[in-house]
């Protein structure tokens, strides 16, 4: 079989791959605390048939002859960068400046993170996440609270009803990881911790590395509309010409059958 049929295969799948990547990232543009994921490709094993250096008895050979066999996809990893901030001027709406994820309670007891700031109140004061997840450190806001404070050190501090000196309630803490790409998607916007990311190392917002909390704003998805429309259109293009490719080899071996007739 012409070798050119299984490469030209190998490509259209990778591009699909890639096609469904960049879906994700676009479905996702308005996703708070969404990051992008981006993809890595690597050439197939390569047959050789002369190798480079070869002695030929008149000389060496000062490059080989080596036929490759196609691509595949290595890794689908996430990019950490900023997003845009949004200001909503909601009070439990925090956003992370710079590095650091917010701490979330599951209810199987493991701990997830996450960069998504949309946080609530339950019935019970404590400051959830859009899906009742309450985050770490336990922090519940009094009934009677006037109005919440929350620093960018992560000191939150509210007003009480009768009482206008500030009382503080509690302290939100960020976690980092060595390797945040290395995390493992879970989806609810949240991650958790894998051996190629490192264990999370917790701290006070803006210390050690960690960013600070802006109050009253949601971190958008660093997604690039324009950036991944160009790409679409490149694996479009990329998957249209390995299928061309299968055709034209194929054209060619049915020309090859019909050299008897």
């Amino acid at each position: 079989m012409m070798r050119a049929l299984s490469i030209a295969s190998t490509g259209m799948a990778a591009q699909q791959i890639s096609v469904e990547i960049i879906s994700n990232n676009l479905a996702n543009v308005s996703t708070t605390g969404f990051k992008k994921s981006n993809f890595d490709f690597q050439d197939l094993i390569y047959q050789t048939i002369t190798a480079p250096g070869t002695d030929t008895g008149i000389g060496t050979l000062p490059v080989g002859l080596q036929l490759g066999s196609g691509v595949h996809p290595v890794s689908v990893y996430r990019t950490f960068a900023q997003g845009d901030f949004e200001q909503t001027k909601n009070p439990l709406d925090l956003a992370i400046e710079g590095s650091g994820f917010f701490q979330v309670s599951l209810p199987d007891g493991s701990i997830a993170y996450t960069r998504a700031g949309a946080l609530k109140l339950d019935s019970e004061g404590s400051i959830v996440t859009s899906d009742g997840f309450p985050i770490l450190p336990d922090i519940t806001v009094p009934s009677d609270a006037q109005t919440v404070n929350i620093s960018p050190s992560g000191l939150v501090s509210v007003i009480q009803a009768g009482n206008p000196t500030p009382t503080q309630v509690g302290t939100i803490e960020l976690a980092r990881f060595t390797n945040p790409s290395g995390l493992d998607s879970k989806g609810k916007n949240l991650f958790q911790p894998t051996s190629a990311s490192g264990e999370a190392v917790t701290g006070t917002p803006g210390q050690e590395g960690l960013g600070s909390i802006l109050q009253g704003a949601l971190e958008g998805s660093n997604v690039n509309i324009a950036e991944e429309m160009v790409n679409m259109i490149v694996a479009q293009r990329a998957y249209e010409l390995n299928s061309k490719a299968i055709q034209t080899a194929d054209e060619m071996m049915s020309m090859a059958n019909n050299l008897k007739r």
